[in-house]
């Protein structure tokens, strides 16, 4: 019985840390509409808009208006499952990921020609997948709904014309909730019981920034975001298939997690009036995710035990992102934009599981900014993903085995509003 809700409570570390780590699977990379449209390529060293708060703070030095920019992606997933499943039975008809929206916004006041200020509040990560009472992966993870909301002041100076920097603490907002089916160990598959966990935290990072206009047409940016360190605590709260003296009791749960750093760098290139070309790279250190350790507060007889201190091997490797875009002027009002993305996994085929199954993928994606006059602007953005096939391979003594296949890809679009003072 403590076995179960204690290899739950890993699941939560696991589920957690992935929200926040992954730049691949079903975490959100959308904090700005218009660098959607590009693919995100030129993140760092476009400034098109208040969104440059989090895509390179040294560019809000380029904004010479006061301004606010306020929008929202919405990301539609789906993953075809197919294998045998669990040796337990359930349904594997792969409708786990519900409809997902992203909210931002942003402002930028320049004080004078070298100071500007700023602030952010968006959604960089998060997780949900629901499989269901009769899905085949029900007892290693029903249920993840994770996200992490982050609050930016950022300041900026700008050197000269060529050179600026900028930066940014970041206050980071995350909450999980989590839970998987209980074996029933009489009737295995039917009347199951049920563990759920939450648990929240915040915790403090930053975002700095360097932009350099290298000639008339061209600039290069790059960004550093920052190492997040957690200590996430918690409940875990054990409905037990049977009636016994564990049956609906709480208990304490704690895991530290220090997400890893990332390098984003970014160039934009004018070729003339009407044409201007992206390209990108971002280098994050997944490798910091050797493991995940979790500490429970057990009651006696099992204080002491093995049980109290759990640790899961992940063996995560460093990922590079890359993306190329373009965006045409087609005249004063309107600008149309492309890009394609290519983004690694950091999981691996041994450790990868039903909650987080995701694998490298690719994103094409197309956007448009309409200025019906210089005070306001609207941008929109629609992205297709795909992932290459992955498979989960789960063996446990207390959950049975799963495994299956997973085809998954997804539709992004995306709006938002600028307005100049």
């Amino acid at each position: 019985m403590k076995k179960v809700m204690l290899k739950t409570s890993l699941g939560v570390a696991v589920a957690l840390a992935s929200s926040q780590l992954f730049a691949s699977g079903f975490a959100l990379n959308e904090q700005s509409i218009s660098s959607m449209g590009t693919g995100f390529a030129g993140r760092s060293s476009s400034a098109e808009d208040a969104s440059t708060v989090f895509g390179n703070p040294a560019g809000m030095s380029r904004l010479k208006r006061e301004q606010f920019t306020v929008g929202g992606a919405a990301v539609i997933a789906k993953s075809d499952i197919s294998g045998p499943g669990s040796n337990l039975g359930g349904e594997t008809d792969g409708d786990m990921v519900p409809f997902v929206g992203v909210p931002m916004g942003y402002y930028v006041k320049p004080i004078d020609d070298h100071w500007s200020v700023g602030f952010g509040v968006y959604v960089p990560f998060g997780l949900v997948t629901d499989y269901g009472s009769d899905d085949a992966a029900r007892y290693w993870g029903k249920k993840s709904h994770v996200q992490v909301v982050t609050f930016q002041p950022t300041v900026s100076y700008a050197f000269n014309d060529k050179v600026s920097i900028g930066f940014g603490p970041t206050i980071n907002r995350i909450e999980g909730e989590l839970g998987s089916s209980l074996i029933n160990p009489f009737t295995p598959g039917r009347n199951d019981g049920e563990v759920k966990i939450k648990g929240d935290d915040t915790a403090i990072g930053y975002n700095i920034g360097i932009l350099v206009q290298a000639t008339d047409r061209t600039r290069v940016g790059l960004t550093y975001h920052s190492m997040v360190d957690y200590k996430l605590e918690g409940k875990t709260r054990v409905s037990t298939p049977l009636i016994g003296p564990f049956d609906g009791d709480k208990f304490d749960a704690s895991l530290k997690i220090k997400t890893p750093e990332s390098v984003d760098l970014s160039v934009t290139h004018e070729l003339d009036d009407q044409w201007t070309l992206y390209a990108g790279s971002t280098w994050t250190r997944w490798s910091r995710l050797k493991d995940i350790t979790v500490q429970n507060d057990v009651p006696p007889p099992l204080a002491g035990s093995p049980f109290q201190t759990i640790t899961e091997e992940q063996n995560w490797h460093d990922t590079w992102a890359h993306a190329i875009g373009a965006s045409y002027k087609v005249n004063k009002e309107w600008v149309l934009r492309t890009g394609f993305t290519v983004d690694q996994s950091p999981t691996n085929n041994h450790d990868r599981s039903p909650r987080i199954p995701t694998g490298d993928r690719r994103v094409f994606s197309l956007g448009a900014g309409w200025s019906p006059n210089d005070d306001m602007t609207i941008d929109v953005a629609y992205s297709y993903l795909w992932e290459e096939d992955t498979k989960v391979n789960q063996v446990s003594a207390t959950k049975g085995s799963y495994q299956a296949k997973y085809e998954n890809s997804a539709h992004g679009i995306g709006a938002s509003l600028t307005y100049r003072f």
